[in-house]
């Protein structure tokens, strides 16, 4: 990504601060309506932000969710894969409760059937919508026979039909500590490194869109024609409008122009983890449900090509963090985060510290598929600060916000949210209401961004496999 000459001011100019998968997708978006986008990010790449690894298609992984909020990470989902067809890392996600936990699998099948109906009335629509596959299969009931009947099957490199995707499941986790029945669905998983390759290579097609990688904006002012934006070096140049995609730091520019707005920043980490499966046999994704912050939080397993697997665990002493959770205040937007936590996004992580918490995850794991204690760190974690506008820690649906004619903030808590903010923006300021290129497939292919992403996840520290198709 080269620095380009600034942009020559314009009714349908835009300044994008914020190279995250929220700015970045936003302005491949607008960029793709024939909108004049700059696009400012202080870091050396895109997309480098909290860790992605799931398409959250109905939100499942949340119990405390109300039903509307997961009828729209359904449908956001549904947008985010038909524009990103590549980034899908395509199997089922299977959700059981403990039974340490004090939820019964029965209190999730009245959200499951609203989110297949509302599924199969959106494929009616429009058969394009049919991208999670076939909206009766969208959940399945297994109960604990069925897993039994599988236990002694190989495992296969190549699932073909649910019984293939079940059998790892079934032949390595403990059984007997678990509620009956589980509920596969398919929630499909988001590859990082594919994300950022798709908008790379889809912004070196558009020459109306400027990427300015490593220029940190100091400043931002309304003016006469719009507002004005002051970059490191005191460069000041004008645009009609700007939006505000700086994550975490959004109450930053919210501060400059003097706007309040009560949000809440979290701090969390993913462990990339490395387990010897036999047969290279693939896994599904994994949920297992608990109370979040106590030392029986949910255990997520996130699996991708050749043995490597992301884990979360939502305790204190691996996903979740001391003071991990900052509020903003009366006299200023931006939460603070204590100083160790914005060290390690800034600087990075010790070795102890990564090794002791991924080795944590692995022991959180292997509560209920113990054969994972074999596991080993494979690398640093994925990590980063998220916000969440509002009071509500649980909000896991909000896109963006306006002020005035001229600022907009985006406010992504899930990628997939990221679409919704940009097609508003074209609706409130350009009256575009009719979409170009709704999906990015013809674009260039599958191999393609694999090979891209597999550069970035190397360039980062990541394992290559990290960014292949699963």
């Amino acid at each position: 990504m080269n620095s380009v000459n600034a942009q020559v001011t314009s009714g349908k100019s835009v300044a994008i601060i914020g190279g995250g998968v929220a700015g970045a997708t936003v302005a491949l978006f607008l960029a793709k309506q024939g909108i004049e986008v700059t696009l400012f990010e202080k870091n050396v790449g895109l997309v480098s932000g909290p860790p992605i690894c799931h398409l959250h298609a109905g939100g499942n992984l949340y119990r405390e969710l109300s039903h509307q909020d997961c009828i729209d990470l359904l449908k956001q989902s549904i947008a985010f894969v038909r524009f990103f067809p590549h980034t899908v890392n395509r199997r089922p996600t299977v959700i059981a409760i403990p039974k340490n936990d004090k939820g019964e699998p029965d209190a999730l099948l009245p959200r499951l059937e609203l989110l297949r109906n509302t599924y199969r009335q959106l494929v009616a629509v429009d058969p394009y919508n049919q991208v999670l596959g076939h909206p009766d299969q969208y959940f399945q009931r297994i109960e604990r026979a069925e897993l039994a009947a599988l236990i002694g099957k190989r495992g296969v490199s190549s699932p073909k039909t649910l019984d293939d995707w079940l059998t790892p499941f079934a032949n390595h986790t403990d059984l007997d500590s678990l509620k009956y029945p589980i509920y596969v669905v398919q929630e499909y998983g988001l590859s990082l490194f594919r994300v950022a390759a798709t908008i790379e290579l889809g912004a070196e097609r558009l020459p109306n869109l400027t990427i300015r990688t490593g220029v940190k904006v100091d400043h931002v002012a309304p003016c006469e024609t719009g507002m004005t934006i002051t970059s490191e070096g005191d460069l000041s140049e004008h645009y009609a409008h700007v939006v505000n995609a700086c994550g975490f730091r959004t109450g930053i520019i919210d501060d400059q122009m003097h706007y309040h707005r009560q949000r809440m920043v979290e701090f969390k980490a993913a462990y990339v983890t490395h387990w010897k499966t036999p047969n290279n046999e693939k896994w599904p994704e994994v949920i297992f449900h608990g109370e979040r912050g106590t030392p029986r939080g949910m255990a997520q397993l996130t699996p991708y090509p050749d043995g490597y697997f992301q884990l979360h665990g939502m305790t204190g002493d691996i996903t979740l963090f001391k003071d991990g959770l900052a509020h903003s205040s009366p006299t200023s937007a931006q939460p603070c985060l204590p100083h160790y936590l914005i060290s390690k996004v800034e600087k990075g992580w010790s070795f102890e510290v990564q090794n002791q918490r991924s080795l944590s995850a692995i022991a959180h794991l292997s509560q209920y598929v113990p054969s994972f204690a074999t596991a080993l760190p494979a690398g640093k974690p994925l990590y980063g600060a998220q916000q969440i506008p509002g009071t509500n820690p649980s909000l896991r649906t909000a896109d963006v916000s306006f002020e005035g004619e001229n600022y907009a903030r985006l406010e992504i808590v899930k990628a997939s949210s990221a679409l919704e903010a940009a097609k508003k923006i074209s609706e409130k300021w350009f009256d575009v209401k009719s979409y170009e290129s709704s999906s990015l497939s013809n674009d260039f292919s599958l191999g393609l961004v694999e090979e891209r992403g597999k550069a970035l996840a190397k360039s980062r520290g990541y394992p290559e496999s990290l960014a292949k198709a699963y």
